[in-house]
C-alpha cells in the first residue's frame, strides 16, 4: 500500500513539475500519514453465520422443526381485513394471550391446520431480518390462482408478502407469489415447482409514527425468493387491504408475525429472524 501511495505521489510530483506548480512537502506528509484520517476504528458486533441457512448466532428460532412453542392463534382469524383498519388497530394489542396454535408437525415442517386460522408469533417484532423456508402443495387440476396454494407472511399481523404456489399458476400479478398483497408486483417469478422446498429472506422495516400519529416513515419491504431479489426495498402505501386502496393508521412499534391459514396445506420450516 506504501509503495503504490510513494508511486501516485512520484507520479504527481513529475505531473507538478512538468506544470511549473508548487509541489508539496512529500517527506512531512509521509510523516504525518495522512491515509490514516479516514480509517475509522469502531466496535463492530461478531455475529456467527448459521450453516446451512440455518438461524445465526443473535436470531431468535420462531419454528425449529419440533414445537409450536414460539406460536398460539392469531388474535384475529383473518388479519387482512376487507374493510380497512379503524376498527382493527385500536384492538390490537401486543401482549394478548391467545389459544395455543393448532397447526401439525409434519416430520421437521409446521403445516397448516385448514380451518383453524392464522398463527401469530408471541413475541412482537418492529424491524426485522426473516428467514422461512415454505412448500406448497400440488393441488388438483381445478384448483388454480389464489386457490393454487396459498398462504402468506403478515409482518405486524397487517402487512402482508404473499406466499403461493408461482408455477404454472397465473393470478393477478399483485397477488402473485412474493408480491406485496395488492401492493407491489414481484421483479420476476422465481418459483419452483410444488412439493418443492423455497426459501423467503424478508427485511421489513416498521412504519414510524409522530406522537400525533403521523406517519414519519412508512413500512419498506425487501424480499428475495430462492435467492433472488423480487422486493427493492418497496415502500407501502399502508397495511394490507384485499379491497380498496391502503392507508395508514398510527400502531404499536412492535407486533406479532402472522401466518395466514388460508386453508391451503402448506408447510414452513426453518423460520428464524433477527430484530433490526
Amino acid at each position: 500500500m506504501k509503495t503504490l501511495f510513494s508511486i501516485l505521489f512520484t507520479a504527481l510530483s513529475v505531473s507538478l513539475v512538468a506544470q511549473d506548480i508548487p509541489q508539496p512537502n512529500w517527506d512531512e506528509l509521509n510523516k504525518t500519514k495522512p491515509w490514516e484520517v479516514t480509517e475509522l476504528y469502531k466496535e463492530v458486533p461478531t455475529v456467527t453465520p448459521g450453516a446451512n441457512a440455518g438461524a445465526p448466532s443473535d436470531a431468535i428460532v420462531l419454528f425449529n422443526g419440533k414445537d409450536q412453542n414460539q406460536w398460539q392463534k392469531a388474535q384475529f382469524g383473518s388479519p387482512v381485513k376487507m374493510d380497512g383498519f379503524k376498527a382493527m388497530i385500536p384492538l390490537i394489542d401486543p401482549e394478548y394471550k391467545g389459544a395455543p396454535a393448532e397447526w401439525k408437525i409434519i416430520g421437521e415442517a409446521l403445516e397448516v391446520a385448514p380451518g383453524t386460522g392464522a398463527i401469530a408469533t408471541k413475541k412482537a417484532f418492529g424491524d426485522v431480518q426473516l428467514h422461512l423456508e415454505w412448500k406448497a402443495p400440488k393441488m388438483p387440476a381445478d384448483k388454480t390462482g389464489q386457490a393454487g396454494g396459498n398462504s402468506g407472511v403478515i409482518f405486524m399481523g397487517m402487512y402482508e408478502v404473499q406466499v403461493l404456489n408461482g408455477y404454472e399458476n397465473p393470478t393477478y400479478s399483485n397477488g402473485q407469489v412474493a408480491s406485496v398483497y395488492k401492493q407491489h408486483i414481484p421483479l420476476v417469478n422465481a418459483s419452483t415447482q410444488p412439493e418443492e422446498w423455497q426459501t423467503y429472506d424478508i427485511i421489513f422495516m416498521a412504519p414510524k409514527f409522530s406522537e400525533k400519529g403521523v406517519v414519519v416513515s412508512p413500512a419498506r419491504v425487501t424480499v428475495l425468493h430462492n435467492g433472488i431479489l423480487v422486493q427493492n426495498n418497496v415502500e407501502l402505501l399502508g397495511p394490507t387491504c384485499f379491497i380498496g386502496t391502503p392507508y395508514y393508521i398510527a400502531h404499536p412499534e412492535k407486533l406479532p408475525l402472522v401466518l395466514q391459514d388460508h386453508s391451503d396445506r402448506m408447510q414452513f420450516r426453518n423460520i428464524w429472524v433477527r430484530e433490526l
